[in-house]
């Protein structure tokens, strides 16, 4: 038995990498140290938090968030981002390098963006550099720097500072990103499909749908897996939502291309169909597309073409919606989720079936270990930092937007019945939130990829 154990946290549904079973979990120092049976004797000194039937899963890791901080920090800030994570179970995030201003691109900009976000965060926040016309020779740099990898636009970025990779350059880049084994993290759509397809314009959703076709997501994946195969680039699909695309994906992985995937909750939980017309709030960029479309999006994440769930938290300000004329070609294009992707998940994967393991595998293991961070996060194991959501799976609430703690209270869930209530947050041992409330004042760390 491990001496001085600080805490235990008791449950009778603890989610383990070998599965839910009831246990005890010891913390000491910060780090989970021993997971013992549930019946196991308590250390003297420690103190027992016994959760009862609700369950214990790992903190999630979400590597996939917009936090615009410095320069559009009425978007979202990072004290702002990391506390609605908080009090949705997230524990670690890495932040997207736009839509701040300066974008994270050279090592200067990734200095300002830490010097930015210190003292300020409520967990721990990572950094992704970009990749972006002229700074090739500012990549590796950013690689030693500790970024966790590279993303790249492959059409408009939506801001004018982060400009696209045209052909020529996405291989040049792809070319250094592998020549230090780095990894390249992809807005995959193909320009001229989307210049080619009708505008965007108006309050209807159909149109705005028939804007974004899936033929530019499959195409410009179908690209990148020749490109990744040909220069052996290790390379990430972001915010995938055309199902159509999943065969690519799934032969390429099995021809040994260093391929992975993400999709989102909005791509998962919600469909074209339930978009009403001038609903802006649903905008983003690739669509929510059709159920059809959905239900193989989900055979895909059961089967493993699709790696894992990121939230893709992209918020704006509420006037930059365009809630006035619901025109979906002047609206931002951006859903804002972090604070309710677990609940928004759960509820869509127990329908289906599916349990609180798939859950933690697709949104805290998988994108763990696509951060490199498998040693410390995403999973209950001895060893891993003492980082937890206590999750309430059987109990129900409305999506309130009054109630999160995004900057901008503007979400497409609003209204929504979700299953999975986080009842409480835990970073190193130590809880950050209770009930949807912070607890302490911001105590995360600023991490970097491991190069060990």
């Amino acid at each position: 038995m491990p001496e001085a154990v600080d805490t235990v946290l008791r449950s009778t549904r603890v989610v383990t990498p070998e599965g839910t079973r009831p246990a005890a979990v010891a913390v000491t120092g910060g780090a989970i140290t021993a997971v013992w049976a549930y019946e196991g004797e308590i250390p003297p000194g420690a103190t027992l938090v016994d959760l009862g039937d609700d369950a214990l899963l790992p903190g999630l890791v979400d590597t996939h968030v917009h936090i615009n901080d410095p320069g559009r920090t009425e978007w979202e800030g990072f004290e702002t981002a990391t506390r609605a994570a908080a009090a949705g179970g997230v524990t670690t995030l890495i932040d997207m390098p736009l839509n701040s201003i300066p974008p994270t691109t050279t090592t200067t900009h990734l200095d300002i963006k830490r010097d930015t976000a210190l003292g300020k965060v409520h967990t721990d926040v990572g950094f992704w550099g970009g990749a972006v016309p002229g700074n090739l020779k500012d990549l590796q740099p950013l690689h030693h720097a500790g970024v966790f990898g590279f993303k790249c636009f492959l059409l408009h970025s939506g801001v004018d500072e982060f400009p696209a990779l045209g052909p020529a350059e996405l291989a040049d880049a792809m070319t250094e990103i592998a020549r230090f084994d780095g990894l390249l993290i992809v807005h995959a759509e193909d320009p001229h499909l989307i210049d080619s397809a009708p505008p965007p314009e108006g309050r209807a959703y159909a149109g705005f749908l028939a804007s974004r076709p899936r033929d530019a997501e499959n195409t410009a994946i179908d690209g990148l897996i020749a490109l990744a195969k040909r220069l052996d680039c290790r390379v990430h699909v972001l915010h995938l939502s055309s199902a159509e695309a999943l065969p690519l994906i799934a032969a390429a992985k099995r021809e040994g291309v260093r391929l992975t995937v993400e999709s989102c909750p909005h791509y998962l939980t919600l469909t074209a169909e339930e978009v009403p017309d001038g609903a802006t709030e649903f905008k983003c960029c690739p669509p929510i597309r059709e159920a059809v479309n959905q239900d193989a999006l989900w055979e895909g994440l059961i089967d493993g073409t699709i790696d894992c769930v990121v939230s893709d938290h992209s918020p704006s300000t509420a006037d930059l919606k365009h809630f006035d004329t619901g025109d979906f070609g002047q609206a931002w294009g951006g859903i804002s989720s972090l604070q309710l992707g677990l609940p928004a998940i759960w509820t869509e994967a127990r329908r289906r079936g599916r349990t609180l393991d798939d859950v933690v595998r697709w949104m805290a293991a998988a994108p763990a270990a696509l951060a490199g961070l498998t040693g410390h996060k995403g999973a209950i194991a001895p060893g891993h930092d003492a980082d937890f959501a206590v999750l309430a799976p059987d109990e129900t609430f409305t999506v309130d937007p009054a109630a999160l703690h995004h900057r901008n209270q503007v979400t497409a869930y609003a209204g929504r019945t979700l299953s999975g209530v986080v009842r409480s947050t835990w970073l190193r041992g130590q809880q950050i939130a209770d009930h949807g409330r912070p607890t302490t004042s911001p105590s995360g760390t600023l991490i970097e990829r491991e190069t060990r």
